[in-house]
């Protein structure tokens, strides 16, 4: 793999090659201001976090958050309005010359991450690898024909899939690595991560970051 990727906390993911990506940065040490993009997939705290944004993210970068969190834009304070992207589910597009696509983030039969509130997760491509980052989500039936070769995706339960769901969801899409988030602080043990990892079938990749 021709990049970096480090998961600090949660679902606090940087990933480094010619461009550094940072999806929802959350206790960010220091003022790095690395990030050429940081993409956010919904507005809960450990995901949303504007002093965070700001601490990661170039003076020049691309914020892009969903539609639903248009508003919550004017927190991020140290880029140009014009480098705030909102953007639906379901859209392919180019932001700064990234190629993105958005996928649906969303329980079923739990109230915390809901359908109509347009969350979202990420398919981007980085030095022509493709990594979806699946934010709060569970195994929703949108997901399925994902093609990656990088996966990131909770396995913390309670409010997204657990280790079960995420292994089903992982031999579905069958990603060259997959990586999983969203356990061992707020909700998941931390031997969660190795619960995950043994579901899987040896020729599928794991790696435990967390």
């Amino acid at each position: 793999m021709s990049v970096n990727i480090a998961v600090n906390i949660q679902s606090s993911i940087r990933i480094r090659g010619s461009k550094t990506l940072y999806f929802d940065p959350w206790q960010i040490e220091g003022q790095p201001h690395d990030g050429d993009f940081v993409f956010i997939t919904h507005e809960h705290y450990d995901h949303f976090s504007p002093d965070d944004i700001n601490r990661a993210i170039k003076y020049d970068g691309y914020l892009v958050m969903p539609m639903s969190m248009a508003h919550m834009a004017q927190d991020v304070t140290t880029i140009p309005s014009s480098h705030v992207i909102t953007i639906a589910p379901g859209v392919k597009r180019e932001v700064g010359r990234l190629f993105v696509e958005t996928y649906p983030a969303y329980n079923i039969g739990k109230p915390f991450h809901m359908k109509r509130y347009g969350w979202l997760g990420y398919l981007v491509t980085l030095d022509a690898e493709k990594f979806y980052v699946s934010g709060d989500t569970d195994e929703i039936a949108e997901l399925a024909d994902i093609r990656c070769d990088v996966a990131f995706l909770p396995i913390g339960g309670t409010y997204t899939m657990d280790a079960s769901e995420a292994a089903h969801l992982a031999m579905k899409i069958r990603p060259k690595v997959v990586i999983p988030t969203h356990y061992g602080s707020i909700v998941g043990s931390p031997v969660v991560g190795d619960f995950f990892q043994g579901l899987l079938p040896r020729d599928l990749r794991c790696e435990l970051l967390l």
